[in-house]
């Protein structure tokens, strides 16, 4: 299976961002949209500092999910950080 990710990674490289949302909503049912959306949420209340606690109040999920982003976030050359570094300065935390 990893080898389908490598391939949807590259055929999503450059590809603009309507076309990325509309696959995603397309490949995903709508809980499993909801819960990856979450997870990025997730990961940008952690690189704001934010108590893994309120975190998990705010989105309704639980700690061990929080902690695995907390941990992978601080991986040196994280690829939720190096995404993070991609945001728009109005988006960014």
């Amino acid at each position: 299976m990893r080898t389908c990710i490598a391939e949807m990674s590259k055929v999503l490289e450059g590809a603009d961002a309507d076309l990325i949302e509309q696959f995603f909503y397309s490949l995903f049912t709508a809980s499993e949209a909801d819960e990856m959306a979450k997870r990025w949420a997730l990961v940008k209340e952690l690189a704001k500092k934010t108590p893994q606690r309120k975190i998990a109040s705010q989105l309704g999920l639980s700690l061990c999910k929080i902690t695995r982003g907390s941990r992978e976030l601080k991986k040196p050359g994280s690829p939720f950080r190096r995404l993070l570094d991609k945001l728009p300065p109005e988006q960014a935390v």
